[in-house]
């Protein structure tokens, strides 16, 4: 690479082990559900490593975490970086956490070099991305943004009745800042793709110029519970029949739009569960993600109306919440811009590429300024223990980080 401002490769590494020692699972990979003790003991272990770095720390009343890095300039809107630090339930070692500690890297490089920003730079922990909790994914974010009013978030509860308000409080992570959006000059993320293209394509370097709308549905399929050996074809009315089919349709919605399709039933509760009834109630969840925002709402429009016509050839009552739908989410021209002008400097094999996760940055684009940064991680697998990345593609991407950080807390001012 072109340049003798070097991250620290083994550092970063080093660091993501350790954070990774926290939430520990046998198969290798993390639980770090949001706002629990293991949650609080990963933020404990974060926070540690900020005050050593000399980064003076705030939290907001979601439990957003921003640790700051003086600029000369304090007058200057700041540069944030960062990503989160909770997990799925049975998660990988670097979603996320390679975004907030590479934000790390980059503040503990520049304290090596004794370089001083024109701008502060500070690095974020977004409180609940993962969702897998409270049913709400980029929660932190969300409410920091503005799409999530705080109130509902507070309400939200987990599968124990507990609220996110009280999970905030139990670990000590109800902030005194508000929570909601304060002058930034740019936000940057890092993250592992989560998908196979950049490793498909030897590529170290993902620009991503924006995200893919999404809509998110609750469903629940009201029939008959009965005995499984004495109701007969006609007299039934199986909640799962009818589960199952709409499994099937949202499966061919998806195909039916090609490589850029997504559709995904990922939770499902059958009621009353017994091997020996036929299911009276399924509660499930059902997805659809399109780069392109008139199809999410073709999609939108058909699955509803095709739901309800399967519920009611087989005699089933359904209930269909739309939780939400976001919209294709572009990133910043200039800022996209940065990480592009990069990767071609220091020579890194990269390509555009549109991201098909939800992430902070989606929410924070809108407003603020912003880019991700992809990495590749290995089959494509995300969401899982095996999830695995190389050291050189984590270091690759942190010294992306870097260099637009730098760059951004550093441009002339108009």
């Amino acid at each position: 690479m072109s340049t003798n401002q070097r991250i620290d490769a083994k550092r970063l590494w080093d660091s993501l082990m350790a954070m990774a020692e926290i939430g520990a699972t046998p198969k290798g990979g993390v639980r770090r559900l949001t706002l629990t003790e293991v949650d609080k003991q990963g933020r404990a272990r974060f926070t540690e490593w900020c005050r050593a770095a000399g980064l003076s720390l705030r939290v907001d009343a979601m439990g957003n975490m921003f640790a700051r890095r003086a600029g000369r300039d304090p007058a200057r809107k700041p540069v944030l970086i960062g990503s989160h630090l909770d997990s799925q339930p049975s998660g990988g070692k670097f979603d996320g956490a390679l975004g907030v500690l590479a934000a790390l890297e980059v503040i503990r490089t520049l304290n090596d070099l004794n370089i001083e920003t024109d701008a502060p730079i500070e690095v974020v922990n977004w409180t609940d991305e993962e969702g897998s909790r409270f049913g709400h994914s980029l929660l932190g974010s969300g409410v920091w943004a503005g799409a999530v009013p705080l109130d509902k978030a507070y309400a939200l509860a987990d599968q124990q009745g507990v609220t996110v308000a009280q999970a905030l409080d139990a670990v000590g992570y109800r902030g005194p800042e508000p929570a909601r959006p304060f002058p930034a000059d740019a936000y940057f993320e890092l993250h592992i793709e989560q998908g196979p293209i950049l490793e498909r394509e030897d590529r170290a370097i993902g620009v991503v110029t924006g995200a893919q709308a999404m809509v998110w549905y609750d469903l629940c399929i009201t029939g008959q519970d009965s005995h499984a050996g004495t109701t007969p074809p006609s007299a039934r009315k199986d909640a799962m029949v009818g589960a199952a089919r709409i499994v099937d349709l949202v499966d061919r919605m998806m195909r039916a739009r090609g490589e850029d399709g997504r559709g995904t039933v990922g939770f499902m509760e059958v009621r009353p569960n017994s091997r020996n009834v036929v299911p009276g109630e399924v509660l499930f969840s059902a997805e659809f993600r399109h780069p392109s925002d008139a199809e999410v709402a073709a999609i939108d429009a058909a699955f509803q109306a095709e739901a309800r016509a399967i519920a009611a050839a087989l005699g089933l009552g359904i209930e269909i919440n739309r939780l939400f739908v976001n919209p294709a989410q572009p990133f910043d021209v200039a800022c996209v811009g940065l990480v592009r002008e990069a990767a071609q400097r220091l020579g890194m094999a990269h390509r555009d590429i549109v991201s098909g996760a939800g992430h902070d940055a989606v929410y924070v684009a809108r407003v603020v300024p912003t880019a991700m940064i992809f990495v590749p991680c290995k089959d494509g697998l995300s969401h899982n223990e095996a999830e695995s990345i190389l050291p050189e593609h984590a270091a690759a991407g942190a010294q992306i980080l870097f260099e637009v950080a730098l760059a951004r807390a550093n441009r002339p001012l108009a």
